[in-house]
C-alpha cells in the first residue's frame, strides 16, 4: 500500500483523471459511429425480413419501457404492499449512505487537519466520533444489501407466481410444447430467465440512483483528499482480517451447494412437468402439478430467505473488520509522521507543504469516477436487460394466446394436385363445435387433423353410447393417438361437431403412465389429493381392495404405510406401473376411459379380470391393443388404414381379428 500511494500525487491524479475521460469520450464516439454504421445495414435487413428482426430486437428505447412498466405492475401490485416497502427502504438507505459517506469525508478532513495541524485534542475527537459511527454505517450498507435481495426475491416469487398460473391454467402447459412453437425453451424462461430478470431490475435500481447522488452532493458539497503511505503493519493486518473472515465465510460453501440443490429440484419438477405433459394433460392433473412445483419453489425460497439473512449478519462483520476498522488502521499509520513532531520528513516544512504532501490526490476525482464508472456500468445492464424483458415479455404474450385459444404453428402445405386440395386448405383450427353430453361419444362429420395441419381422416362419423367398448386398431400413424387427443381436447378442432362428457368423466390410461411425487397414496388417487380423497368419502380399505383387484396389494404390505414417498417411476416396474394406473382408473370410475397399450406388459389372466371388472362398475373402453385375446371384451372395432380411410362396425362371429 506504500508503494502505491506514494505516486498518488495530485498532478498525477489530474493526469490519469484526464486521460482516462479522453479514452471514454474516444471509445463512445466509436461506438456511436459503429451503431450508425450497423443502422444502415439494419435497415435493408428490416426491408427484407421486417418481421424477423423486429421479432429479435431487444433495445433500451420506447418499447422497452413499456415492457418493463407492464412487468412492474405485476410484480408490484398495489401501492401498500412488501416490495413497495422493501423500494422505500433502498431508497432510504441510498441516501443514508450518501449523507454517510458526506459525513465520513468531512469528519475525516478533521481528522486530517488535526494531523496536519498537529493538534492532537482536535484528532482524537473526530477520531474517536470516528470509531463511535462505524457500527451505525454498517448497519446502513448491510440493510441497503438485504433490502436489494429480498426485493429480487420479493420480485421473483411475484413474477414466478403470475406466470405459473396463467402456465398451467388449462392445458396451457401442454400447448406451449406440442401445439404453439414460437417458446422452445419454457423451462428456462420460467426458471433462469426470470430470476436474471429481477436480479438485472434491482441491481438497475440500485446502480442508477447512487451514482446519481452522489454525484449532486459531491458536486456541490465535498471536497476532501485521500490518505497517504501505509508501512508493512496495514498489510500484516489485512492478512490477519483476511484469515479471519475466511474462517467466518466457511459456511456459505454449503449454503451455496443446498441452493444448487434446491434450484436443481425446482427445475427438475419442471421438466418433468413438460416430459409428461400430455399424461397429465389427459388425467387433468394441471392442479395437483402446480401444487407439487409450488411445494419445491417454496423450499427454495425459504433457503433462499435464510441464506440472505446469513450474507446480511456476514457483511455487517466483513464490513467493520474488512472496511472500517482497516481505514481506522490506516489512520493510525498515516497519522504517525505527522503527529510525531520529531519526524525528520516534517521538521521544515510549512504548513501549506504539509497540506500538499498529505493531500495526494483528490478525493472528489477517486468518487466522481467511480460513480461515473457505475452508471457506464449500469447503461450495460440496462441494454442486457431489455433482452430480459423482451423475452419475458414474449412468454406472458404466448401464454395469453393460448389461455384464449391462439397458437402460431408452421402448417403442412399440401402440394396434392387432387381436387381435395381446396377443401384442406380451408380448414381452421378451433372451427369444430364441442357439445358435452353424458354417456355419449359422437363424432359427427369431424376431420381428424393434426396442429399443423396434416389430414388423417377427412370425414369421421360414429357414436358410441356408454355400455359399449371399442377397440381401435390400424397400422403405427394411422391416427389413434391423435384421436385420443382430440377426444381429451388437447388438440382443437378443424370442424365438424364432437359430443363427449366432460373433462373429468373421460380417463386416459397410456402405456407408459404417469407416476407423480408423492406417496403411495398419491399413485392411486392421482390428481386427487388427500382432502380429495376424505371428500368424496373414499377410505384407505377400498383403495387397498383397488390394489389387491389388479394384483399389487403386496406393494402396500412392502412400503408398510401409504404415506410412504418413493421414486415410484423407479421404484414400480413397467407391469406394476401398468396395474397402478388401472387401480387409479377403478379409484375415478369415469364414464368412459381410453386404454392406449396400457396393459401390454401384464399377464393375460390378470388383463381379462381388469376388463370384467371395468365392465361390472360401469366404464366403457376405448382400447388400443394388438392382443387377438381382448376382442371378446369390446362390441365395436374402429379401424383405421392409415392412407385416410376407416371402418367402425360391431363385432360379431364373422369379423376377422387383428392383432397376435
Amino acid at each position: 500500500m506504500a508503494a502505491v500511494s506514494k505516486y498518488l500525487t495530485a498532478k498525477n491524479s489530474s493526469i490519469a483523471g484526464g486521460v482516462l475521460l479522453i479514452l471514454y469520450l474516444i471509445k463512445h464516439r466509436r461506438r456511436a459511429a459503429k451503431l450508425n454504421g450497423k443502422k444502415g445495414g439494419a435497415d435493408v435487413l428490416l426491408s427484407n425480413e421486417q418481421k424477423d428482426a423486429k421479432k429479435d430486437r431487444a433495445a433500451v428505447d420506447k418499447v422497452f419501457f413499456l415492457r418493463m412498466c407492464r412487468l412492474v405492475r405485476i410484480m408490484v401490485p398495489r401501492f401498500f404492499c412488501k416490495e413497495t416497502g422493501y423500494l422505500m427502504l433502498i431508497a432510504a438507505m441510498l441516501v443514508a449512505r450518501t449523507y454517510c459517506d458526506v459525513w465520513m469525508i468531512e469528519n475525516g478532513t478533521m481528522i486530517e487537519s488535526g494531523i496536519i495541524s498537529r493538534d492532537i485534542n482536535l484528532f482524537k475527537m473526530h477520531f474517536y466520533s470516528y470509531v463511535a459511527v462505524i457500527p451505525g454505517i454498517a448497519i446502513v450498507n448491510n440493510l441497503l444489501k438485504l433490502g436489494l435481495n429480498e426485493l429480487k426475491l420479493c420480485f421473483r416469487v411475484r413474477l414466478t407466481r403470475h406466470l405459473y398460473d396463467q402456465y398451467l391454467k388449462g392445458y396451457t402447459y401442454y400447448k406451449m410444447g406440442n401445439l404453439d412453437n414460437r417458446i422452445a425453451n419454457a423451462d428456462q424462461l420460467l426458471t433462469q430467465d426470470v430470476e436474471k430478470f429481477c436480479n438485472s431490475v434491482v441491481d438497475l435500481y440500485s446502480n442508477l440512483s447512487k451514482p446519481l447522488l452522489d454525484i449532486a452532493l459531491y458536486i456541490f458539497k465535498l471536497t476532501s483528499a485521500i490518505g497517504a503511505q501505509g508501512p508493512a503493519s496495514m498489510m500484516a493486518y489485512l492478512l490477519i482480517s483476511g484469515l479471519f473472515l475466511t474462517r467466518l465465510r466457511r459456511p456459505i460453501g454449503k449454503m451455496t451447494m443446498m441452493e444448487q440443490r434446491f434450484e436443481g429440484e425446482y427445475r427438475y419438477v419442471n421438466s418433468r412437468l413438460i416430459t409428461n405433459s400430455e399424461e397429465i394433460a389427459f388425467y387433468n392433473g394441471n392442479i395437483r402439478e402446480k401444487d407439487t412445483i409450488h411445494s419445491t419453489f417454496q423450499k427454495l425460497v425459504n433457503h433462499l430467505h435464510n441464506f440472505i439473512l446469513f450474507r446480511f449478519t456476514m457483511g455487517f462483520v466483513d464490513s467493520i473488520i474488512a472496511k472500517y476498522v482497516a481505514t481506522v488502521v490506516g489512520y493510525l499509520v498515516v497519522s504517525r509522521p505527522f503527529l510525531n513532531l520529531s519526524h525528520p520528513r516534517h521538521l521544515q516544512s510549512t504548513h501549506a507543504e504539509l497540506l500538499e504532501d498529505y493531500y495526494q490526490s483528490g478525493r472528489m476525482l477517486l468518487r466522481m469516477s467511480q460513480a461515473l464508472g457505475r452508471i457506464v456500468l449500469a447503461g450495460r445492464e440496462m441494454t442486457r436487460l431489455s433482452g430480459f424483458t423482451a423475452r419475458i415479455t414474449e412468454l406472458i404474450k404466448v401464454l395469453k394466446d393460448l389461455n384464449l385459444g391462439r397458437y402460431e404453428r408452421t402448417m403442412v402445405t399440401n402440394t396434392d394436385k387432387d381436387a381435395d386440395t381446396a377443401e384442406k386448405l380451408t380448414l381452421i383450427p378451433g372451427s369444430g363445435r364441442i357439445i358435452n353430453t353424458d354417456n355419449i361419444i359422437k363424432f359427427d362429420h369431424t376431420p381428424l387433423v393434426t396442429p399443423n395441419g396434416d389430414v388423417l381422416i377427412k370425414d369421421l362419423n360414429f357414436e358410441v353410447q356408454s355400455g359399449a367398448n371399442v377397440l381401435i386398431c390400424g397400422p403405427n400413424g394411422c391416427g389413434k393417438s391423435s384421436l385420443f387427443r382430440v377426444l381429451g381436447e388437447l388438440w382443437p378442432l378443424f370442424g365438424g361437431c364432437l359430443t363427449k362428457p366432460e373433462r373429468g368423466k373421460l380417463f386416459y390410461v397410456p402405456q407408459r403412465p404417469y407416476m407423480t411425487l408423492g406417496t403411495l397414496r398419491d399413485q392411486v388417487i392421482y390428481p386427487d389429493t388427500h382432502e380429495d380423497q376424505r371428500r368424496k368419502g373414499i377410505s384407505d380399505q377400498v383403495l387397498k381392495e383397488y390394489l389387491d383387484n389388479v394384483q399389487l396389494g403386496h406393494i402396500l404390505e412392502r412400503e408398510g404405510s401409504w404415506d410412504t414417498v418413493q421414486d415410484w417411476m423407479d421404484v414400480l416396474s413397467g407391469g406394476e406401473k401398468q396395474r397402478m394406473a388401472m387401480a387409479r382408473l377403478f379409484y375415478h370410475k369415469p364414464q368412459f376411459a381410453i386404454l392406449d397399450e396400457c396393459t401390454s406388459a401384464v399377464s393375460v389372466d390378470v388383463e381379462d379380470y381388469i376388463y370384467s371388472h371395468c365392465r361390472k362398475v360401469g366404464i366403457s373402453l376405448f382400447t388400443v391393443s394388438h392382443r387377438k385375446s381382448l376382442w371378446k371384451h369390446h362390441e365395436y372395432y374402429l379401424h383405421m388404414d392409415g392412407r385416410g380411410s376407416y371402418e367402425f362396425k360391431p363385432i360379431t362371429e364373422d369379423t376377422i381379428e387383428f392383432g397376435s
